[in-house]
């Protein structure tokens, strides 16, 4: 049950940053990630993995949308505020630190299968932003499909980091003695 209701916390927060920021407003995503993250957090049995996942994301999100909108590839409706500024707007990062909080919930069956990680990375991030362009919150440079393709290989990498991450710190999380 708490994987489906992850899985809903997930998409509920999607909507909540893309539909802002089509309105360019940042604060709907910060505002829902804050209440899920806080939610997720309080009921996981990996706090710690779940919340170094968060901060990876957060960077891997800097890094990649900060490349897009640096370039030109993306442009984002709510471009501001970002990190650093014209980089990574906070709904978008937002979203990755939503990302990120799946992984060892409704996405567990992702962790330790790098290819299916892989192969989700490079479909699910351009079908994600393409939906978010079809509701107002990005826009691509034409020709699009560089940015497509610029989406698909970060969102490769991206998700196979964070899965191989998630299962590693798992791992060293289920292995920690509880003191008394």
């Amino acid at each position: 049950m708490r994987q489906w209701a992850n899985f809903v916390g997930y998409q509920l927060v999607w909507f909540a940053a893309v539909c802002g920021a089509a309105r360019g407003a940042y604060w709907p995503a910060v505002l829902a990630v804050a209440l899920f993250a806080a939610w997720q957090l309080a009921v996981s049995a990996q706090r710690g993995p779940d919340a170094r996942l968060a901060g990876v994301a957060v960077l891997t999100g800097v890094v990649l949308d900060g490349l897009l909108s640096a370039t030109g590839l993306l442009h984002y409706a709510a471009g501001a505020p970002a990190v650093p500024p014209g980089g990574a707007p906070l709904w978008i990062l937002a979203l990755w630190v939503s990302f990120a909080l799946t992984f060892n919930h409704s996405l567990r069956w992702l962790v330790g299968r790098p290819v299916l990680c892989l192969a989700l990375g490079a479909a699910g991030g351009p079908l994600a932003y393409a939906a978010a362009a079809r509701l107002g919150a990005v826009s691509f440079a034409s020709p699009a499909w560089h940015g497509f393709v610029w989406l698909a290989v970060g969102w490769a990498i991206a998700c196979t980091l964070l899965g191989s991450l998630a299962g590693a710190w798992r791992r060293t999380w289920s292995q920690t003695p509880v003191a008394s």
